[in-house]
Order: C-alpha cells, then sequence, then structure tokens
C-alpha cells in the first residue's frame, strides 16, 4: 500500500526531494488527516509562495532564519499592482507553523511591499524574520488568530497592518524612518486586534519620531503590553490618522512598559494606560480561545 510521505525536504542543490518551496507545498495533499514536515534547507528563494487554503497540518520548517530566505519584489506601483497582489508569502490555509525562515519584500521603496499576507487562522511564526520597508506584514482577514514568538520584524510605514487579531511575544520591531508602526483595522465586534507583550521597539540610527501606530479604520486595537521601547518613540505615542473621530473608537492602550520611549504621561489623551487587573485579563490564553 502506497504511504503517503510526512517529511518532504527542499534543497536547491537537487539533494532533496523539492529544489523550490512551491514545488513541494503543491505536492501536499488536500485536507490531510496526518502532520507533514517541510524541511526547507539554506538558500535564497526566490519565490512567489501561496500556501492555499485547503492545506493543513503542514508545518514549514527553515535549517535557520537568517540563511533560509523567501523573497520577491514586488511593489504596489508596479503595472498598478495595489498593496495586495505585492505579497512575497501569502497563507490561507489554518493551522500551520512556520519556524526559521526570513521572509522578504526586496522592492525598493517605491511603494507599499508586502512580505507576508495571512488569511489563515490559528497560523503560528516561532523564530522568523520579516524583513521590508512599507506593509511588511499584512493580517488580512478579520476574526483570524496568528501567533509571532520570537521573531524580527522591520519596515518603515505601517508595516505591521490588517484585520486579523494577532499575538506578537518577545519579537524586535524594528523602524527603518520616522513614521508609524502599526495600523490595525479591528472590526468593532472583535475582542483582540494587536498585543505585543514582552516585546523590544528599537530604531535605526537617526530614526527619533515613531508612533506606535494609526488606525487604518476606526475601532482599531492595539495594546503594548511589558515591552522595551526605544527613545524612537514619540512622547504623544499614537496618531489619529488626521481623523479626530477615530479618537472616539479606538482601542489604544499600554502597560507595564519600559525604556526611555515608555512615558505615558504625554501619551494622547485617548490613549488607555491599563490597571494591573486590567492587563492580567490579556493573557495569550484569553487571546486564542475567545470568540472572534
Amino acid at each position: 500500500r502506497f504511504v503517503e510521505p510526512r517529511q518532504l525536504i527542499v534543497a536547491q542543490d537537487g539533494t532533496g526531494d523539492y529544489a523550490t518551496i512551491t514545488e513541494a507545498v503543491n505536492a501536499v495533499r488536500a485536507f490531510m488527516d496526518f502532520n507533514v514536515k517541510i524541511y526547507i534547507r539554506k538558500g535564497v528563494y526566490h519565490e512567489k509562495l501561496i500556501v492555499p487554503s485547503w492545506i493543513q497540518h503542514v508545518e514549514l520548517i527553515g535549517e535557520q532564519a537568517d540563511s533560509t530566505v523567501i523573497t520577491n519584489a514586488d511593489h504596489a506601483n508596479i503595472n498598478n499592482m495595489g498593496t495586495f497582489r505585492t505579497f512575497t508569502v501569502r497563507v490561507d490555509g489554518n493551522d500551520i507553523p512556520f519556524r526559521n525562515l526570513t521572509i522578504e519584500n526586496n522592492a525598493p521603496r517605491l511603494g507599499q511591499a508586502v512580505a507576508l499576507h495571512t488569511e489563515g487562522d490559528c497560523l503560528r511564526f516561532i523564530g522568523c524574520r520579516f524583513l521590508g520597508n512599507q506593509d511588511t506584514v499584512y493580517t488580512g482577514r478579520a476574526r483570524t488568530r496568528i501567533l509571532f514568538s520570537g521573531c524580527y520584524i522591520e519596515g518603515t510605514t505601517d508595516f505591521i497592518f490588517g484585520s486579523a487579531s494577532a499575538w506578537f511575544e518577545d519579537c524586535e520591531i524594528r523602524s527603518k524612518i520616522n513614521s508609524y508602526i502599526t495600523a490595525a483595522s479591528t472590526p468593532k465586534d472583535v475582542a483582540y486586534g494587536y498585543v505585543f507583550n514582552k516585546c523590544r521597539l528599537t530604531a535605526e540610527a537617526g530614526v527619533d519620531k515613531v508612533f506606535l501606530g494609526r488606525p487604518w479604520r476606526p475601532y482599531a486595537y492595539t495594546v503594548f503590553m511589558n515591552c522595551e521601547m526605544g527613545k524612537h518613540i514619540r512622547p504623544e505615542g499614537w496618531d489619529n490618522w488626521r481623523n479626530p473621530k477615530n479618537e472616539a473608537t479606538v482601542r489604544y492602550a499600554e502597560y507595564g512598559n519600559k525604556g526611555e520611549g515608555a512615558f505615558v504621561k504625554q501619551r494622547v489623551p485617548w490613549a488607555h494606560v491599563l490597571t494591573k487587573k486590567e492587563a492580567q485579563l490579556i493573557t495569550r490564553d484569553n487571546f486564542f480561545n475567545t470568540k472572534q
């Protein structure tokens, strides 16, 4: 009887089962009821990878994050491409972990250029790196949940944006210019948007005026807890995207942060400082178990 493979190896030198990640993903049977691990050996993979919605129970594992790289260079101003077709990696499937990979959009700074675009639920990115400029990480679909753990995310403007619910744990968030880190568009009836816990907010040399976030849509939800904030974070912290009406609906909050950029006394009056009791309710278990 034919036995389905439980692991696949991607290697550019021909020593694996496939030479590209796309080939390996496409070889996985739809809606499997067993687990498959795709091991990706070191290399720079010039691909525009789509993990389709019928893929489940698959784990993509890089050999080493800084030398296992998926890269592309589409940006919004190529043939009127627009933001949402610029991705390097798009994940439509659910319950898929990614480990030890770099996902990069290497386009020049000529417009929006997404590295990672998520649509699936319960996606996990562990020890990964996301490199780009404007719009690096797009958490696309509302009422989906994503975990970023031990990751590095860099960008220029709104480089973490979208309507999904995403938990960032022990990540480095690096600003490359004076601009905005997040642009959440959390729906009104969704309990959580972006939560940054125990993260480090850093910046490149000369960057000294960065906002924590601005609302892409009303009711945007973003919380920074127990984070280390560099001096590049502006004293007011948050921006209303030139729309004062957003101030009445946004759900922006901080708790227990430290560092030169963490002082809350000069924050905008419409952002919230959580009480200890409020902060204790924002846990990973609550986040992932709350019906969205």
